[in-house]
């Protein structure tokens, strides 16, 4: 995958000082939490076997159910995350 320079520059949009790139609510640490977030969304799509958004299978009774928050502590500090959850409590993420 290729990061284009129009997307990085609508990242960088903004970033005048080191602390909007790389400080505790800067860039990086916001693209993390992102990040992490979609591949959890991903996951539960995974799990549950459809798409965010889209009617279930007729057959399928479990249902995405919110999400919980979790924080995770790294070498950054804490990210403030939130994990999906589904119905019957089957879900269990490999991420975190």
């Amino acid at each position: 995958m290729t990061i284009s320079e129009e997307l990085l520059d609508e990242l960088l949009k903004g970033c005048e000082r080191p602390e909007d790139l790389l400080g505790d609510a800067g860039l990086m640490k916001e693209l993390k939490i992102k990040l992490m977030e979609r591949m959890l969304g991903a996951e539960l799509t995974s799990h549950l076997g459809y798409e965010d958004g889209k009617d279930a299978p007729p057959d399928q009774t479990n249902r995405r159910n919110g999400s919980s928050a979790k924080r995770l502590k790294g070498q950054d500090g804490e990210l403030p995350i939130a994990v999906p959850r589904d119905r019957d409590g089957s879900f269990e993420p490999e991420l975190v």
